[in-house]
């Protein structure tokens, strides 16, 4: 290597045993390959199950996402990370000892347009037989394009698209469309040479049943990249056609018979049989053929067809009419320094003046249909220089002068209070996103100062640093990004173009 490189790792969990087995490798490296940070995010609903059995390492941190699915999970991840190269690793995958050597190898050097590259996934295949239906697609991860189960993109990259879209809730397509995007904003991903072993998983004898609510994700894709985007990602059109064929002749047949019209019902059951046969015929023979396997083909080859139909619709009706849409839905505003002119335990409305910039910035907001809201640390109050009245008509001047905010959320504590609110502590970024109805990872702050910034980043939201002459130098090269004043910050939110 030239050069060290400056990479992160977020690994999504829903608390695997296996997790510690995916961070040996990590917490391991030797220092001149080592991550700059680890981020594991818990993905269950908060309360559920024990703590995570990570290690204690001074690079590794634990955030929690609230359950809402491995897209948002790695969005509050990536957030909080400030190197250049983000890589996304599942929790169940096993990297080998040099998998952190070998991943700066495969990042060293890329042009800057190359905006991912993919590590190669490993399935062992099972020993001594043929697998499973449900084994068999775990084997076809080998192949797959762009997924995250080992995947570096670089930060600009995922800073231009918005990164993940937090509407895929499953572990499945959230990747896809991603890459897509990735892609269309100019960059190219490539493969690296870096391997990863994923285990061999079957996921129960009726695993079938339960992924075909990746269909409704499919109507989400073809709202967002229209028709083609399977040929774009080397796939075939997939099995859906056929299954609505099967699923009409099956309810055509019940009609029939419902009607008393035998001869017709009879011949369409007939027919339905013959089309469930051949399909649950096409999934046993390449498989162990065993007298379980075989059970289990006949009965979901009957249900796979109306369940993929059932799940298809529902997809219609809840992305009906989906578009592409700005990945954070808030914007939270640091006030002294950022919205107006920093004037020390300022109380009087009088001294408030505007900051370059922020007017635009809340109108440009709120006319791109972002929610807006203010935080601000307010020590004076706690040290009896300011009163919760004068902050209050502070805050209304800047109302006037700005316009009106969703939500202003205030600290009145001193720095030896111990309070889970004033920044850098996450508490006032999360009481706005509580407010404001959304979560912490759809939301950005913009700030001017380090302990903005931290905030964002413990909270799992995106920061942005609009530095002033009082912001530090060392401030600013921790930043994970920047922006000139407010309104270029928002530009950047919203993919580098204005309207």
């Amino acid at each position: 290597m030239s050069a060290r490189v400056e990479y992160a790792v977020v690994v999504p969990t829903v608390g695997r045993e296996s997790l510690a087995r995916a961070l040996r490798p990590l917490v391991e490296a030797p220092e001149g390959a080592a991550p700059r940070e680890i981020v594991v995010v818990d993905d269950r609903p908060p309360g559920r199950g024990a703590p995570l059995g990570v290690p204690d390492h001074p690079r590794l941190r634990v955030l929690g996402s609230g359950g809402r699915g491995p897209a948002a999970a790695r969005q509050a991840g990536w957030h909080s990370c400030r190197a250049p190269w983000i890589v996304f690793l599942d929790d169940d995958v096993a990297p080998p000892g040099d998998w952190a050597a070998r991943l700066c190898e495969d990042l060293d050097g890329r042009p800057e347009d190359v905006g991912g590259v993919q590590g190669r996934i490993v399935v062992p295949p099972p020993e001594g037989r043929a697998p499973t239906d449900a084994e068999r697609a775990t084997l076809a991860l080998a192949g797959a394009r762009w997924i995250t189960a080992d995947m570096a993109y670089r930060r600009s990259a995922l800073e231009r698209v918005g990164g993940f879209d937090v509407r895929f809730r499953r572990a499945y397509r959230e990747d896809t469309d991603l890459a897509l995007r990735v892609v269309d904003a100019g960059f190219r991903l490539e493969w690296g040479d870096r391997v990863c072993v994923h285990p061999l998983r079957g996921g129960g004898r009726l695993r079938s049943l339960g992924a075909q609510r990746g269909n409704a994700d499919d109507v989400l894709m073809d709202r967002l990249h229209g028709r083609g985007w399977r040929r774009r990602v080397g796939e075939g059109r997939g099995a859906l056609r056929r299954h609505v064929v099967t699923t009409a002749v099956l309810a055509a047949a019940v009609g029939a018979a419902l009607a008393g019209r035998r001869l017709p019902a009879g011949a369409l059951a007939l027919w339905w049989a013959g089309r469930t046969a051949r399909f649950a015929l096409e999934r046993v023979r390449p498989g162990p053929r065993t007298l379980a396997e075989v059970a289990d083909m006949a009965v979901t080859s009957a249900a796979v067809p109306p369940l993929a139909c059932l799940h298809r619709l529902r997809g219609a009706v809840v992305h009906a009419g989906a578009s592409r849409r700005p990945a954070v839905r808030a914007v939270l505003f640091d006030r002294d320094g950022t919205l107006i002119e920093d004037v020390p335990y300022n109380g009087d409305p009088d001294r408030v003046r505007p900051r370059p910039g922020a007017a635009r910035a809340v109108e440009l907001a709120v006319r791109c249909g972002l929610s807006v809201a203010v935080v601000s640390n307010q020590s004076g109050i706690a040290r009896g220089l300011l009163t919760e009245r004068e902050v209050g008509a502070v805050n209304e001047r800047v109302e006037r002068l700005l316009g009106r905010f969703d939500a202003w959320c205030v600290c009145p504590h001193g720095e030896d209070d111990g309070c889970a609110c004033r920044k850098p502590a996450p508490g006032l970024v999360r009481e706005a996103a509580e407010r404001l109805g959304v979560r912490p990872y759809e939301c950005a702050v913009i700030g001017d100062i380090g302990s903005d910034v931290e905030a964002a980043r413990a909270a799992g939201a995106r920061g942005i640093l609009v530095p002033t002459a009082a912001t530090r130098g060392e401030e600013c090269r921790a930043a994970p990004e920047s922006a000139a004043d407010p309104f270029g910050a928002v530009v950047r939110l919203l993919g580098g173009g204005a309207p």
